[in-house]
């Protein structure tokens, strides 16, 4: 599974509104793409999806920008990709619905996909935000 840009930026945007978020204050994409040496464009693109996710809130105004939307401890890596890949499933022939493998159910290899799609779950839906804080 190769994680695209869209999840490797996100994670280094919300780790760093994250770590700046004991003194209260929003962080605009323009502070964090400099920090980062990102571009604030794509930042942006990031930040609606993770607001979207109910992850990041928005603040508006001259004073505005992002704030957690729940504790960094509440926050899992895994919400983070998912709203910015959509599914963190190593195959397509697991996802459902149209994309869903016609073979799926006569499948020889299918128990290794879905053992592989496990220990990705439940590797980053067990490291959290606050970890990752931690982490850098």
């Amino acid at each position: 599974m190769m994680i695209s840009t869209k999840g490797r930026y996100a994670l280094r945007l919300m780790i760093d509104i994250a770590s700046r978020e004991q003194d209260g204050s929003p962080v605009t994409m323009r502070q964090a793409a400099e920090r980062e040496n990102l571009s604030v464009k794509y930042l942006e693109q990031l930040g609606g999806a993770l607001v979207k996710a109910g992850v990041l809130k928005s603040i508006r105004g001259v004073c505005g920008g992002y704030l957690l939307a729940r504790p960094a401890e509440d926050i899992l890596a895994g919400d983070i990709l998912r709203a910015t890949e959509g599914s963190c499933a190593p195959v397509s022939c697991l996802e459902d619905g149209a994309d869903a493998c016609p073979r799926r159910d006569e499948c020889v290899a299918i128990n290794f996909w879905r053992g592989l799609d496990k220990a990705i779950e439940d590797y980053v839906d067990g490291v959290t935000l606050a970890d990752l804080v931690a982490m850098a």
